[in-house]
């Protein structure tokens, strides 16, 4: 088959929806080389490196006056469809939400996925703009998709209820984790990333974007129970929202207790969650929750929320607590981190709940999907 992805986040965007495009491209690439991907990208200059298959990827990349500024960004979007009919695909993957405006007039099959509706959920997290604009990118790609992958049980009971999606259209393909995640961490990396970030002996970590819907706030409100010990330490790119954090800590007398280290490269990851002793993510809404998975691969202990996806995610091994009960939150971070046997208890099950998103089960999955539409 002939195999197309919206690429633009998997060379440019260092979040959860850049890390998702790059392992689709990576995982299909590895496991089914037989198959020809395109890599459509409305740039190339100053690019993500990441591994996949090169041999059975080709990037593509607008041409002449496509090529400039704001025209690349409406190639991607409509004047990417010629392209599309010239290399003869049989399927189109969007990657992010979305699809090119008259795609299903070129006679190629389409896929779609799905990550959150959160700005239609919690509307009020987000500017007018956005939720207009997203609303009609994601209306349009769920729409005129031929098949609706979404990345949680979550997603998809989200789909049908907010899009009117037919449940028979949508296939639940979970996420998996990155390579940097699969390899032993030695004692040296986890000192020099201790040294680089200067970070304390014990502590507990959140990493993600420091945005409101995060609920960085209710580690802040637990950490006012003089039995919650442990130093935080934030990782991730700041907002406005600091202000609000940097305005608690200042008022709960938690100035030498709170650490923000800001973006951490992904190479960085794995010996920063296994210096942790305890990874706690009380978000309010997510579409998946990737950092569960990592932190639990790592074999570090999870807090995170009740409700939204995140059962699927951490399964049995994570500790789930309110998002809105800070008291909940201090009593469930005094109970793993004073009990070794509980401890040990969630790590194990951490590993054995990871194995569920291996490579290969979950570029079955994605395979399985296509294959229904061709």
């Amino acid at each position: 088959m002939k195999i197309g992805f919206d690429a633009k986040r998997a060379f440019y965007n260092s979040r959860g929806l850049g890390c998702y495009s790059r392992d689709v491209i990576r995982l299909l690439s590895d496991h089914y080389s037989e198959n020809q991907y395109f890599l459509y990208t409305p740039k190339t200059q100053g690019a993500i490196s990441f591994p996949h298959n090169e041999s059975c990827c080709e990037v593509r990349a607008p041409q002449g006056l496509h090529a400039w500024g704001p025209l690349s960004s409406l190639w991607r979007t409509k004047s990417i469809c010629p392209d599309i009919q010239h290399d003869q695909l049989d399927i189109y993957h969007g990657l992010s939400h979305e699809l090119p405006y008259g795609i299903e007039k070129t006679g190629t099959h389409t896929v779609v996925t799905m990550h959150d509706l959160i700005f239609l959920k919690n509307p009020e997290l987000f500017p007018f703009f956005d939720r207009y604009s997203f609303r009609k990118k994601y209306t349009h790609g769920a729409h005129v998709a031929d098949r609706i992958i979404a990345i949680s049980e979550e997603t998809k009971s989200d789909l049908i209820n907010y899009l009117g999606e037919k449940e028979e259209r949508i296939d639940v393909v979970y996420q998996g984790y990155s390579t940097v995640f699969r390899n032993a961490v030695t004692d040296e990396q986890k000192k020099s990333i201790k040294t680089k970030y200067n970070l304390p002996d014990h502590f507990m970590l959140i990493i993600c974007a420091i945005e409101r819907r995060k609920n960085h706030e209710l580690i802040l409100k637990a950490m006012r129970n003089p039995q919650v010990e442990l130093p935080l330490v934030i990782a991730g790119n700041p907002s406005q929202y600091k202000e609000t954090l940097l305005s608690m800590i200042h008022e709960y007398q938690l100035e030498k207790k709170v650490f923000f280290i800001g973006h951490v490269e992904t190479v960085d990851l794995p010996p920063l969650y296994q210096l942790a002793d305890l990874f706690v993510y009380p978000s309010l809404f997510e579409g998946f929750g990737r950092p569960i998975l990592e932190s639990l691969v790592m074999g570090t202990p999870v807090i995170t929320s009740k409700g939204s996806c995140f059962q699927e995610t951490g399964g049995k091994a994570a500790r789930y607590v309110s998002c809105d009960d800070d008291e909940e939150l201090a009593h469930t971070i005094i109970q793993v981190t004073s009990d070794e046997s509980l401890r040990k208890t969630m790590i194990e099950e951490g590993y054995q709940h990871a194995a569920n998103f291996s490579d290969e089960r979950i570029a079955a999955k994605l395979m399985e999907t296509y294959k229904k539409i061709v």
